[in-house]
Parts: C-alpha cells; sequence; structure tokens
C-alpha cells in the first residue's frame, strides 16, 4: 500500500501534481569543496596611448637607453614603424648608446681641450691663460696620458727599447711601459726643481737626466705597473698651472740639466719633444696608433733643435769629434752657413752657423744645404735615426753636412 508518507499519491491526487514539499539537496563531496572557483574572462588590454609626434620624437633619446615606462615604450615602437624619420633617428641613438662603456671614460680626441680653450678664449680671455711657451708640453703630456689610459694592465710591462745618440755611435737602453714613464717623471722633476716646486721623484736634483732616471728605476718609490702614472700626471699637470701662474717672469729662468742649462721656455719645449718622442716608443711597443704634434708644435720642436745646433758643434770640436772651425769671426757677425730645410708638416728654413755659436747664420754666406723631413729631423735630433742616413738631399760642403748632422744626433740622450 503507498501513501503521501512513502512517496507514493493518494487515490484523489492526479499523476501530474507536483510534490508536497521541495527535495533538499544533498553534502557536497569532498570534491566540490576544492575545485577552483570559475574564471572570469580577462578584460581587453587598454589602447596604447596616443601621443602627438612632437612628445614621440623627444622620447627617443629615452627609449634608446631603454628609460621609458611600458606605455611610452609601446607608443614609441609603434611610431616608428609608420615614421620613417623618427625611426631612423631612433637606430642612429640605439648605435649610440652601444659605443657607452660604462667601466671606463670615453676616449676623447686629445686635443679638444685645447679646441674648446680656444674657442673659450676667443670669446671671454682667461684671467690666467696657459703661456704659449708652455702649450706644447701641456699637448704632448695630455696625448701620452690619453694612451696610456687606453692600455691594459699588461701591456705597462711590454718592452720598450729607449734609443740615443752617445756622440760616436748608437746607444740603447731597455726597460718598460712603466719604466719610460718614470724616465719622463724623473727628468721633468729637473723643471720642477728650478720653479722651486717639491720632487716627487726625490732624486738628486742636480744631477744628469741618465743619472737621475737610472737613481729613479732603482729607487723604492718606483712601481713597474700602472701606479706610476697617477704621480706623473699629477707632476705635469703642476707644471702647467705653475706656469701658467708665473708667466712671463719665470720664462727666462734657467733649468739645469747637469753639464748644460736651458731658459725654462726652451726647457718646457724640450721636455714635449722628449714627451712626444717616448710616447712613440711606447705606441710601437704596444701596436698603439699614434700621430705626430700638430704643424705648430712641431715647428717649435724644430726650431729648438736649429738654434740649439751651434753649440753642439762647439762641444764636438772641444771633444775633438768634429773637425776644427775655418773661420772665426766676432760675436754677432755672419759667418759660413748650412742651410737646414725642413720640409712637411712644421717645416722651414733655417741658417746654422758652422765655425762658432755667436756667430750668425748668413744665407749669403751658405756653404751647404740639407734637406730632411720634419718628422725624420726630430727622429734624427732624437737619436733614432742614423746620422749618416738623416738627409734626403746634401748638396755643397760635405765636411759641414757631415758635422752639422752629427751635432743633431749628439742632442740626444737617454
Amino acid at each position: 500500500m503507498t501513501g503521501p508518507l512513502n512517496g507514493g499519491r493518494g487515490p484523489d491526487e492526479p499523476d501530474d501534481a507536483p510534490d508536497a514539499a521541495p527535495r533538499i539537496p544533498g553534502p557536497r563531496a569532498a570534491g566540490d569543496d576544492l575545485s577552483p572557483p570559475a574564471v572570469l574572462p580577462s578584460p581587453p588590454p587598454a589602447p596604447t596611448p596616443e601621443m602627438p609626434h612632437a612628445v614621440l620624437k623627444s622620447l627617443l633619446g629615452a627609449w634608446a637607453l631603454a628609460a621609458c615606462s611600458a606605455e611610452e615604450t609601446a607608443a614609441v615602437e609603434e611610431h616608428i614603424t609608420a615614421c620613417a624619420p623618427c625611426s631612423d633617428e631612433a637606430l642612429r641613438l640605439r648605435d649610440a648608446v652601444g659605443l657607452l662603456h660604462f667601466d671606463r671614460e670615453l676616449d676623447l680626441d686629445p686635443l679638444l681641450r685645447s679646441r674648446v680653450l680656444e674657442n673659450c678664449l676667443g670669446r671671454r680671455p682667461a684671467r690666467i691663460p696657459v703661456p704659449a711657451w708652455s702649450a706644447p708640453y701641456d699637448a704632448e703630456t695630455a696625448r701620452l696620458d690619453a694612451l696610456l689610459q687606453d692600455i691594459g694592465e699588461a701591456e705597462w710591462h711590454a718592452p720598450v727599447r729607449l734609443q740615443w745618440f752617445d756622440g760616436t755611435q748608437a746607444a740603447s737602453r731597455d726597460t718598460t711601459v712603466a719604466g719610460v714613464i718614470a724616465h719622463l717623471m724623473s727628468v721633468d722633476g729637473l723643471v720642477a726643481a728650478a720653479l722651486g716646486l717639491d720632487d716627487p721623484v726625490g732624486t738628486d736634483a742636480t744631477a744628469s737626466p741618465s743619472a737621475r732616471t737610472e737613481q729613479m728605476w732603482r729607487s723604492a718609490r718606483f712601481s713597474p705597473a700602472r701606479t706610476v702614472r697617477e704621480p706623473w700626471r699629477a707632476q705635469s699637470h703642476t707644471l702647467v698651472r705653475t706656469v701658467s701662474f708665473t708667466g712671463r717672469g719665470t720664462a727666462e729662468l734657467a733649468v739645469s740639466y747637469g753639464d748644460f742649462a736651458l731658459p725654462l721656455r726652451d726647457s718646457m719645449l724640450e721636455r714635449a719633444f722628449e714627451c712626444w718622442v717616448h710616447a712613440d716608443d711606447i705606441a710601437n711597443a704596444v701596436a698603439y696608433p699614434y700621430d705626430p704634434p700638430c704643424a705648430a708644435h712641431l715647428h717649435d720642436m724644430i726650431d729648438l733643435g736649429a738654434r740649439l745646433l751651434p753649440a753642439s758643434l762647439a762641444a764636438r770640436r772641444r771633444a775633438g769629434l768634429a773637425a776644427p772651425a775655418r773661420e772665426l769671426v766676432t760675436a754677432g757677425s755672419p759667418g759660413r752657413t748650412l742651410h737646414l730645410e725642413v720640409e712637411g708638416a712644421g717645416g722651414g728654413h733655417w741658417y746654422i752657423a758652422l765655425d762658432s755659436p755667436a756667430a750668425v747664420g748668413d744665407p749669403d754666406r751658405t756653404v751647404a744645404q740639407v734637406a730632411l723631413d720634419s718628422v725624420e729631423f726630430c727622429q734624427l735630433v732624437a737619436g733614432h735615426v742614423p746620422p749618416q742616413e738623416a738627409a734626403a738631399g746634401q748638396e755643397g760642403d760635405r765636411e759641414a753636412i757631415r758635422n752639422v748632422l752629427f751635432a743633431a744626433a749628439s742632442l740626444s740622450r737617454l
């Protein structure tokens, strides 16, 4: 028998009548409790903000440096796909960023400082300008410092052969890149001593350049590595700064080199010459491209060498290394002359008195002529070229020519 209590229907209820009470759902299974919630669809991405062309162009530099926000980056990249000028500019900026190295300074043209100063001084003169006679030293030490900055630690130990002419034959001394810088610093100390500055080398200020160099190489202060660069650079900066403050008042101050002396103006030029010569030695040792000085500075160096030739000739005669004078004249009078023609950048014409340092070279008394390239003449004076092989052209008195070429090579030293 069935009825409402057991789920059946009563006799009077139709078949399609609804249940008397709703069914109560049973408890959830364990798996239902751990099931993830329904995933709602993500909203569509926000449209890239539209920016004016001028704004997008101004963002190219920041974009190349990866300094834009995500929205700005998307806007710039969408823009440069459609704008050819901005696309080209973006590529140039990205290439420029690739040249930036944050672990080192950028290599600048060593003459950039001089050009910037020249432009500035053309607008407003400096209160304390660098004297013109010390400008070559300032430029050559800056060029050498740029070379030293660019070489690796191992290259400071690269072998370098220093060459000179000892009066009769070629001489040489082997050292390293660090040893060359120590040599320059030791001889620059003679100029520092003349100016009353401290000598960082700590050697005898009255010793010859060769003796000071040997003392420096044996000194405990000498570091055969990169650390020698800092004291050398500080010394060169101090010399330039000091002569800039003292100016023409010290231009004729005597700088002693042991057995001879030079006025300060010539000594600074001589130090510039030696700095270039030894920088070229270093460059050859480490396979580094290195150019001669600018034409104006090269001319001044050649002029100094030409002016020193009569005294060098006289010294060789006293040592019995040159033929005796043929025509002695009173001081200041014209005497036998050699015409020195130097070709190329920085070249010119010089007339060298042959018989006495006190005589005057005179074109009308020329008995011989020698022609050399400007760099070759400097290499001769540095003792890097044998005097027998130096002259490109020779004419006239052969003895006079030989005496002058050997006198030029004898200007060199360690």
